[in-house]
């Protein structure tokens, strides 16, 4: 609750700096206001508490999520630095929108109370649809932003359909007592129709089969950096929200069910995989790989009783390549009109750091070992193997040398094929720079020590 308040204060006071003219100052007071909020969480990461009336629950799991998304935050801010600078007149609009969305991301992780939830929910959602469209000029915005809202709407609509079913069945929001009167002899039908719903609005919004087809049209149109909050900050925070859901509701879950999610997880990285075989848009490329990781995600949704530490790993993999990869690709594509593969053709002689950072970010999403990729799908696939989940772990196993073939398609550009012309065009951006080396070599350090994070449950 604490790191909340800290937050919400943030962000009036960026808003305010903002009338008073200080906008030079507003990208790093954030960072530092950020850093204290990490400090806040840090701190009560050793309470086991509730906040009015258990709308908010803090214990050392939702604390580590929430210092993982303020990380994700930091380094999205620090890019805005240079991102918006065509419109630094309007920085703190885009800041504070990025603070109200850690905001909606911290109660979706953090919620005891399913109105809180939904609150968060929205609070995240709505924020994207504005960021999405954003770029009033460029159509690819406007049309990434409605689909977006449309979509979106749609799925929350299911999520909210969902809680009322539930509480009409339970008589109650707050999850320790929903969890307490679930029975299997109890539970009427409408119980289950409602955990249904709210399961296709969170498949939706993890962009999971088959709920997925309005990922890579969206993340092409948007901004670039709003790409990348949707790949990264978003997605581990739908998946870690689905997972919390998924524990609550275990007791009252039917057989078949496991069965359901096996094959959304197959289907869904097998999707993704074979669809960005097909791309020559790097943006599309990793809308599909999202998609796929989206599927290795969902693993842990079939193990949950031992997957939440294997799960945080994967989660600060994936989001910290993700950041890695799309820092490089904004500096690339900052200028040019669309984000294709070619665009990276000789990159490794113009700008050999940035070729070698995008090369392990892309090495780690495929799973290849030192980086934490490898370990992360390494471990989730264990844990299924462990729970005699097989047939998922061979189609895991298929799927991640699928993938290496698209990323070596975009790693071969910048090293062994010329570019188109004798000087292409990258933007000299220190902190594009700086957030990329910073955050593949936390990956790095992650996937050498990986028990720095998995010590922590």
């Amino acid at each position: 609750m604490n790191t909340l308040i800290a937050l919400a204060g943030l962000a009036v006071l960026i808003l305010v700096l903002e009338i008073i003219n200080l906008r030079k100052i507003i990208v790093p007071l954030t960072i530092i206001g950020l850093l204290a909020a990490l400090g806040i969480s840090i701190c009560d990461m050793a309470n086991e508490a509730g906040y009015y009336h258990n709308m908010i629950v803090v214990n050392k799991s939702n604390m580590l999520y929430t210092s993982l998304f303020i990380v994700l935050t930091v380094f999205i801010v620090m890019l805005s630095e240079d991102f918006y600078k065509p419109h630094y007149d309007k920085i703190s609009d885009y800041v504070s929108l990025k603070i109200f969305l850690l905001i909606g991301a911290v109660s979706m992780v953090t919620f005891g109370n399913l109105t809180m939830f939904f609150i968060g929910l929205e609070i995240l959602s709505i924020t994207l649809y504005i960021l999405a469209g954003s770029d009033r000029t460029d159509v690819k915005s406007n049309e990434s932003g409605m689909k977006y809202f449309l979509m979106g709407s749609f799925a929350s609509g299911f999520v909210l359909f969902g809680i009322a079913l539930v509480y009409g069945a339970t008589a109650s929001f707050d999850m320790n007592t929903i969890s307490n009167s679930l029975t299997a002899v109890t539970a009427p039908t409408w119980l289950y129709l409602g955990i249904v719903l709210i399961c296709i609005g969170m498949l939706f919004k993890i962009a999971a089969f088959p709920f997925h087809f309005w990922a890579p049209d969206v993340y092409q149109g948007a901004p670039m950096l709003t790409t990348t909050i949707m790949s990264t900050l978003a997605k581990v925070v739908a998946v870690a929200t689905f997972y919390k859901l998924l524990t609550a509701f275990q007791p009252i879950l039917p057989e078949n069910f496991h069965y359901l999610l096996v094959f959304l997880a197959i289907a869904t990285m097998c999707v993704g995989n074979v669809m960005a075989l097909r791309q020559e848009n790097i943006k599309r490329m990793l809308a599909y790989s999202g998609i796929s990781h989206a599927g290795f995600m969902m693993i842990a949704l079939l193990v949950i009783e031992n997957a939440n530490a294997n799960l945080f790993y994967y989660a600060s993999a994936y989001a910290l390549s993700g950041i890695a990869a799309f820092a490089v690709i904004m500096s690339v594509c900052s200028k040019k009109e669309d984000e294709l593969i070619k665009h990276f053709k000789g990159l490794g002689k113009k700008k050999p750091v940035l070729a070698a950072v995008l090369t392990m970010a892309l090495l780690s999403m495929a799973g290849i070992p030192v980086f934490a990729g490898f370990f992360g799908k390494f471990f989730l696939l264990n844990n299924a193997l462990e729970n005699g989940y097989i047939t998922l772990v061979i189609f895991g196993v298929v799927n991640s040398i699928i993938s290496i073939y698209y990323y070596f398609k975009v790693i071969s550009a910048m090293y062994s094929q010329s570019a188109e012309t004798e000087e292409p065009e990258v933007t000299n951006s220190a902190i594009y720079q700086f957030v990329a080396v910073l955050a593949i070599t936390l990956n790095i350090i992650i996937g050498i020590y990986p028990a720095l994070l998995l010590d922590l449950f």
